[in-house]
């Protein structure tokens, strides 16, 4: 199921608790997909589900290992998995919490930062921004 999909259906209200099954969460979750153009994964405490990747959802019936600590500890994660889809890859994901506080499901999201080498991406900053400066005073006209 796509996007066009997911909007031309039904859907008078939306809510999620612990017991949301895949079809109930699958509107939020490509929200955020369609937001961040990343893969998403979300599912409820008790439920699995759902997986989804350039604007379609792949599984109904998903979980991952990273979905269920964040459930069982109830805080956000930032790692790289060792077991699952997403294996090798960091991750970021966040608890959904009801207002009393407690976790009743999980969303994630490729960590982008966490795939960039920001060393190397702005090791060489420093010397980039005094370039920019010497070109803009030698610019410049003092009085």
């Amino acid at each position: 199921m796509n996007l066009k999909q997911i909007l031309f259906m039904d859907y008078t209200t939306l809510q999620i608790s612990a017991d949301s099954e895949a079809g109930g969460i699958a509107p939020f979750a490509l929200a955020v997909h369609e937001l961040l153009g990343l893969p998403v994964t979300m599912r409820s405490l008790n439920k699995k589900g759902v997986r989804i990747e350039k604007g379609n959802i792949l599984d109904y019936d998903y979980t991952g290992p990273v979905l269920e600590q964040v459930l069982n500890e109830n805080k956000t994660i930032r790692m790289i998995p060792t077991s699952g889809k997403y294996t090798g890859i960091p991750v970021i994901v966040v608890p959904i919490r009801n207002k009393e506080g407690y976790g009743i499901a999980a969303i994630g999201v490729v960590d982008m930062v966490g795939t960039v080498d920001l060393g190397l991406i702005f090791g060489d900053y420093p010397e980039v921004v005094k370039q920019v400066q010497e070109c803009v005073r030698s610019k410049v006209a003092v009085p």
